[in-house]
């Protein structure tokens, strides 16, 4: 279907497309059986210019020359993600870190920071979840308090994605606990910081070349001027972060679906049983023309939402919303229906869309669960109707 990409956009496809059969697809297995994290890959995208997409040519990234960034991030994510889930989110993690210093820093935070970031010498997470602040964002417990001219920071992170990879930190914590969400505030912490350590490498189900770790911080001083915004001004800017990230994520969703459909229908073509190849089977044929349809529809909903941020719009947590429950829900059922359609061979590990399975199921999780999601579409249809809008 034609999207119509700038050339521009269409370069990016074709690039991502390339690191993905030269680099992605030959080592995608390994990395996901040794949960390693794909470092020289990442180097070969930071070599290539990818790093920077979304960021503005003023801060060293090359935003402007994609309309915007955040379609040429969608095109990027969902393209490698088509070989790799979690190569591709640790592409994508590297904004999801940016974003809160990208949408709220001041000039001299983004001069510093954002340079580093767009030429890839640097990677960058974003440090919100906690064992008791998962979709409770407001249940954060890590502790910021004010010592002169820094913040002490203290608490634990969890299922940091890019953690101990990352040398950039956007830290979400409290300095007010009286005020729940309200008292929550953001800083930027390098690594290095002194009381900044890592926790255990979690042992995931799926996007295993992907690094998630804890974070521990012990007595960590942070200077006055990584703080982001105001005080106060965490939970805001951790809201309007995820808002702008998650059509990131379903294009992670579509470009896992994607690949599985590619090898169900070439699996399909050439798999023969009753002296018939099964795609002239019309079970067959019904199953891929859905996985099809179910992936055109969640593409078109995915661009339809970067191109609104690309265009300036102030409120699209809605649509945004909508594209990541809407794709990740796709990506579940095309890759189980990919397994299905590859028999006993689907459920071995020799073919890689058990993996995409494994993969796909985080989409429908992380960012923010598809409930959580729902609560926010609904949430806004519901003030849209008592604003009288149509």
């Amino acid at each position: 279907m034609n999207y119509f990409l700038s050339e521009e956009l269409r370069d990016i496809k074709e690039l991502c497309a390339e690191i993905a059969e030269k680099y992605i697809i030959p080592a995608r297995a390994e990395l996901d059986e040794e949960n390693r994290f794909p470092s020289e890959i990442m180097k070969v995208m930071a070599d290539s210019d990818l790093c920077g997409i979304y960021i503005p040519e003023a801060y060293g990234g090359s935003a402007e020359m994609f309309g915007g960034g955040s379609l040429a991030l969608c095109v990027a994510t969902e393209e490698l993600s088509r070989a790799c889930g979690g190569v591709a989110v640790s592409f994508a993690a590297n904004a999801l870190g940016a974003m809160p210093i990208l949408i709220s820093g001041s000039e001299d935070q983004k001069k510093k920071y954002l340079p580093l970031l767009a030429s890839g010498s640097r990677m960058a997470a974003f440090a919100l979840t906690e064992p008791e602040a998962g979709s409770d964002a407001g249940g954060v417990k890590t502790r910021a308090v004010r010592d002169g001219d820094h913040y002490v920071i203290n608490g634990t992170k969890q299922w940091i994605t890019n953690g101990g990879e990352a040398q950039i930190y956007t830290v979400i914590a409290q300095t007010d606990p009286s005020r729940g969400a309200r008292g929550l505030s953001a800083f930027i912490m390098e690594e290095g910081t002194e009381g900044f350590s890592y926790g255990k490498k979690e042992n995931k189900m799926g996007i295993r070349a992907s690094a998630t770790r804890e974070l521990i911080f012990e007595d960590c001083r942070v200077p006055v001027e990584n703080l982001i915004a105001r005080e106060g001004f965490g939970f805001i800017v951790a809201m309007k972060t995820l808002n702008r990230s998650r059509p990131g994520v379903a294009a992670q969703a579509v470009g896992i679906a994607q690949g599985a459909l590619d090898e169900a229908a070439g699996y399909a073509s050439q798999r023969v049983q009753f002296g018939r190849r099964i795609d002239s089977f019309q079970g067959i044929q019904f199953m891929l023309a859905d996985m099809a349809t179910q992936i055109e529809a969640a593409r078109a909903l995915v661009y339809s939402v970067a191109r609104m941020i690309d265009a300036g719009e102030k409120k699209y947590e809605k649509e945004s919303a909508m594209a990541k429950v809407f794709a990740s829900d796709v990506a579940m059922r095309v890759t189980t229906d990919a397994v299905q359609i590859l028999g006993g061979y689907g459920y071995m590990k020799e073919y890689p869309v058990e993996k995409m399975m494994r993969d796909a199921k985080i989409t429908q999780i992380y960012e923010g669960t598809n409930q959580i999601q729902r609560a926010v579409i609904a949430s806004a249809l519901i003030k849209e109707t008592a604003g009288g809008k149509r």
